[in-house]
This record gives C-alpha cells, structure tokens and sequence, in this order.
C-alpha cells in the first residue's frame, strides 16, 4: 500500500493504493490521525485501491468517528470495482458521501 497525501481546496486528499487490509489497516490510520490533527476534512482517495478487508473498514469508520467529533467530515472518493462493491455492501455508503472523484470535492 502506498499513501499520497495533498492538500484540495479546504480539504486534505489521502490517496491509498493497492490494498487496505490486516497488514496495511496501521498504516493508514496513523496517516489518517497525523491528518486529522492538521485538518479535520479529510478525502480518502480510493480510485487506485484493488482491495479492502474488515480491518481497512474499521480504520476508515474510526477516522470518521474522529473527523466528526473535531467538527469535520471524511468522505470516500473514487472508489471502483470490488472496493465500492464492498463499500456499498457494508453499509458505509449510507455513512460517508461518497464522490466519483476528488475533483468532484466542493
């Protein structure tokens, strides 16, 4: 897994790649937390990730949790194929807005 990090607008992108699972969950949420303490709009970019297991969806339910409670929001962009399969089947759509894209942010 790879992570890129930029700043779009008033909200900060988290692009992550490959796969979010058991081994690489760690990794994305101590990103995610170091971001969260800078900015608390935060976009994970999933349009390069192949795979999330259970582990990747609670890291990206605690990152919610935690933007919401510094008054902000984490939405999901770009997510396709077996990723958004996973998102919409686990009900985390009705939680985060999800965009086709980040330059769909406003």
């Amino acid at each position: 897994m790879d992570i890129q990090i930029e700043r779009k607008q008033s909200w900060t992108c988290v692009a992550v790649t490959e796969r979010l699972d058991a081994v690489s969950a760690p990794t994305l949420e101590k990103s995610g937390l170091e971001v969260l303490a800078e900015n608390s709009k935060i976009a994970l970019d999933f349009k390069d990730l192949i795979y999330v297991s259970s582990a990747g969806l609670r890291v990206i339910l605690l990152l919610g949790k935690k933007a919401k409670a510094a008054g902000g929001k984490l939405v999901i962009c770009g997510p396709v194929g077996m990723v958004k399969e996973i998102i919409e089947e686990s009900g985390l759509d009705a939680f985060f807005n999800i965009y086709s894209s980040v330059e769909d942010l406003d």
